[in-house]
């Protein structure tokens, strides 16, 4: 457990950092009885603190903070405080209900997180005043920095983002997810430099040059969890706007990932545990209602990092060698 101090930002601080920066969603690890692994999970933050991110965010989707109970989304949040706090501003999530969300965001303030992804509410249609009245709820129940997902049914309209602009001073940032050009355009317009935007869009590599376009400096990387190097020198790419780069990443490695990842729905967060098996770093199997990889896409991802020539330069960990 690490015993140094954990950096400290106000909200606008902590905007400021993470704009300039890959950002990833570190995996939850789970013991072959589904339990969190504690002592997998906290290696796993170790090295990820370490490889040049920018910010980290627990239990998040690829974090499988879906599955996770409130008492798991609060300890998963405190590990990773302990763990990468030190060296990466770490953001905490919150989901559900508005109750479970504001519960959410309270643990992860209290668990040391200098930051907030507000996901969807569970399950259920809304409409932006409802909407509004959720971040509402969430922003007043902490002084971290809340950044809403935009994404299924939690569209933000412009006003109502440049009215939790107005309100909240800890509502810092827009994630998209849905690739609405005109729709992110007017959400940008409208508000301006008075947020970050970052790109969420699932293997956000891909669009990540186009969504530059549009003010949207850095996106979140779930690739970064077992091929690091490769994702940051892919972001590197993206922001000098080099496109023969990123287009010749994209065609060695992301789009051939992407052909396993679409053989069946929810491998977008089995396929990164998958990756971290290939590189010999297990973090164990996903919870239902996920299902692990077949051992034929396993091996067709191991051959592919083989034939991209990504393999991460760091030594994998006695704890995790295959």
């Amino acid at each position: 457990m690490s015993q140094h101090p954990v950096q400290q930002f106000t909200p606008q601080e902590l905007a400021d950092h993470l704009k300039d920066g890959l950002l990833s969603f570190p995996v939850t690890a789970f013991t072959p009885d589904l339990a969190v692994d504690e002592d997998r999970y906290r290696e796993h933050l170790t090295w990820q603190a370490r490889q040049g991110v920018a910010g980290l965010f627990a239990a998040g989707g690829t974090g499988e903070g879906f599955s996770l109970s409130p008492e798991e989304n609060a300890r998963v949040s405190r590990m990773a405080v302990e763990e990468a706090g030190a060296h990466v501003p770490v953001l905490g999530s919150a989901g559900g209900s508005t109750a479970q969300a504001v519960e959410n965001a309270r643990a992860a303030e209290a668990a040391g997180c200098q930051g907030l992804l507000l996901l969807p509410p569970y399950l259920t249609e809304c409409d932006q005043q409802g909407l509004q009245a959720h971040v509402d709820a969430v922003c007043a129940a902490t002084t971290i920095g809340v950044i809403v997902y935009n994404r299924a049914n939690a569209v933000y309209g412009p006003e109502t983002v440049a009215r939790l602009s107005e309100k909240h001073e800890n509502f810092i940032g827009f994630k998209d997810a849905t690739g609405d050009i005109e729709a992110v355009t007017r959400v940008v317009a409208t508000n301006g430099d008075r947020l970050f935007y970052l790109g969420g869009l699932p293997t956000a590599e891909t669009f990540a040059l186009p969504m530059l376009q549009l003010g949207m400096s850095t996106y979140s990387s779930a690739m970064y969890n077992f091929v690091p190097e490769f994702a940051l020198e892919f972001y590197a790419d993206v922001r000098r706007q080099d496109r023969s780069a990123v287009t010749e990443k994209l065609t060695r490695f992301v789009l051939p990932y992407l052909d396993i990842r679409d053989r069946v729905k929810g491998y977008g967060v089995s396929i990164v545990k998958g990756g971290l098996k290939a590189v010999g770093r297990d973090a164990g199997p996903v919870r239902p209602p996920l299902q692990d990889l077949a051992e034929q896409d396993l091996q067709d991802l191991i051959d592919l990092i083989d034939a991209a020539g990504i393999r991460p330069q760091s030594p994998s960990p006695a704890l995790s060698a295959v």
